[in-house]
């Protein structure tokens, strides 16, 4: 039975989720840093909101830990980078949150033209200042959207129900989807010109770092009012005070920071300026649907496979999941063979799909030949880190598909360039879920692997078959199987067999010191 731990406040509905799916978990939120190294190696899956650190030295102590779940979108908490290359998935839940955080953003945008907050504590204070809040009308006005996924989608269809005019910047952003969100698509420097209201609704990157300066300020509107409801990076905040200072920006509104908890800002106490302590998914709605959201995920995960909203996997859906399952082992046992079989540093990798198997999400496929390739050299390689291991090793990694060309419906390929040899191996499956071997060395074959695999590389002459049969024979090995395919009469030949044993090393040199053999070795699948 799988082990989760949650580290933070849930609900009681994502305990009872992770439960009802019989998984058993753990609540222990409030625990120091060196109380939760102390657990974390008994646990296969760690839940989180913001408040624990997962650190790589966290990361460190938990040897079993496989799945990381973030209820809520922001993972400034968890060490991405370590958690890859550790093997362990690390999912969001980037839709928990979406009603709640668009309407935060339209909250503080009526907030902001009507002066709200502050007209709230002058009438609280006895004053009557009438005159002093003349606010604005968000009916008729222009709102930009930069961003406009999910949160962003949202905000358009409520500002539109409002009577405003909408455009949005969003590189992703497609003529027809913004047809059908009833928007226009512009350029930045456009939005920039023609928004009196813009809402930030993208992610914190290199490129979107600083988007509001003062560089792009001055293609703004004078006037202009700014709502950042995203990530406080967003903007760079003393260039804001400025343009507010100086009348060019009438006012904004902030639920993030560059520094949180912000206790000190350059924005505070300017009367233009309405300010919320990262109230985003802050509703009772959004904090139980991501608490269960995140439960799900890592249910399905630890129980079947699937993967949902992770940040450094390739998606499983749970309608792919049947499909990928047989040739999820088939991927394993063909990359495990040809590492198995590498003498040498690999230069690169081919993963060739032909057939059915093309149709599929080959993403996982990929990542689990790589997997089971490199963990002859690497034990802690898994389908998560391999992408990235083999890129750090420099080994260059392709993938083809193809429409059915040869005998078989379906068939998968992997070809190794190392620095002595190029060499492939092929599979498909039989009966629909029982993964063979088809072809290696471009010879035809059709072998079942097993646990134990004696693979023999030889010169094609008479008797060698009984050479063999009869030398392990003698050494008490009884065989399993036997399969044997040859390029030509008198050529090379590739026999492998199964045998009930694990073959010791005395034995694997007697083979190797039979007449025409060329390469003899154990395998295990």
């Amino acid at each position: 039975m799988p082990k989760v731990l949650i580290s933070d406040r849930f609900s009681q509905a994502a305990q009872q989720a992770f439960t009802h799916h019989g998984i058993q978990v753990d609540v222990r939120p409030g625990l120091s840093s060196d109380e939760l190294k102390a657990i974390i190696g008994d646990y296969d899956g760690l839940a989180v909101r913001s408040g624990t650190k997962v650190t790589a030295e966290l990361l460190d102590c938990a040897p079993h830990l496989k799945v990381i779940g973030r209820a809520g979108i922001g993972t400034d908490n968890i060490d991405l980078a370590a958690a890859t290359d550790r093997g362990v998935v690390v999912m969001n839940t980037p839709f928990g949150n979406s009603v709640t955080t668009a309407e935060h953003a339209i909250a503080l945008m009526f907030a902001l033209a009507r002066q709200i907050p502050a007209a709230n504590a002058s009438t609280h204070q006895g004053k009557w200042e009438k005159s002093k809040f003349l606010g604005v009308e968000l009916t008729g006005k222009t709102l930009g959207i930069v961003g406009s996924g999910n949160i962003g989608a949202i905000v358009a269809n409520r500002a539109l129900g409002i009577g405003m005019r909408v455009i949005a910047f969003d590189p992703f952003l497609s003529e027809g989807r913004a047809h059908d969100m009833c928007i226009e698509k512009v350029d930045l420097p456009t939005l920039y010109a023609r928004a009196d209201f813009i809402s930030l609704h993208t992610p914190l990157t290199e490129a979107t770092r600083n988007l509001i300066s003062a560089e792009s300020i001055a293609l703004m509107k004078d006037g202009v009012r700014i709502v950042n409801c995203a990530r406080g990076g967003l903007i760079n905040e003393a260039d804001l005070r400025d343009a507010i200072v100086s009348g060019k920006v009438a006012g904004a509104a902030l639920d993030v920071y560059q520094v949180e908890p912000a206790k000190e800002n350059p924005l505070f106490g300017l009367e233009q300026v309405v300010c919320t302590p990262h109230l985003g998914a802050s509703t009772a709605e959004a904090q139980e649907n991501q608490a269960l959201q995140v439960a799900e995920q890592m249910s399905d995960y630890l129980l079947s496979g699937i993967v949902a909203n992770a940040l450094n996997m390739a998606a499983i859906t749970a309608e792919d999941a049947p499909k990928l399952k047989p040739y999820l082992k088939l991927a394993e046992q063909l990359g495990g063979f040809a590492g198995q079989l590498t003498e040498h540093a690999i230069k690169a990798v081919q993963i060739e799909y032909e057939g059915h198997v093309a149709a599929l999400n080959i993403k996982p496929l990929t990542a689990v030949v790589l997997a089971s390739l490199l963990r002859p050299m690497m034990e802690s390689v898994n389908m998560v880190n391999a992408p990235l291991v083999a890129k750090a090793r420099g080994i260059e990694v392709s993938e083809v598909t193809n429409e059915r060309t040869g005998d078989y419906n379906t068939l998968l390929r992997v070809t190794l360039v190392t620095e002595q040899r190029t060499r492939s191996v092929a599979g498909t499956l039989f009966g629909g879920d029982k993964p063979r071997v088809v072809e290696i060395k471009g010879i035809p074959i059709e072998a079942e692997l097993g646990s134990h695999m004696l693979y023999v590389t030889n010169q094609d002459k008479p008797g060698f078959i009984g050479a063999l049969g009869s030398l392990l024979g003698d050494k008490g090995v009884n065989i399993a199987t036997f399969h044997l395919g040859r390029a030509e009469a008198g050529g090379d030949a590739i026999l492998l067999t199964q045998v009930d044993q694990p073959l010791t090393d005395a034995i694997l040199e007697a083979v190797r010191s039979l007449p025409h053999v060329v390469q003899a070795k154990s395998l295990s699948f």
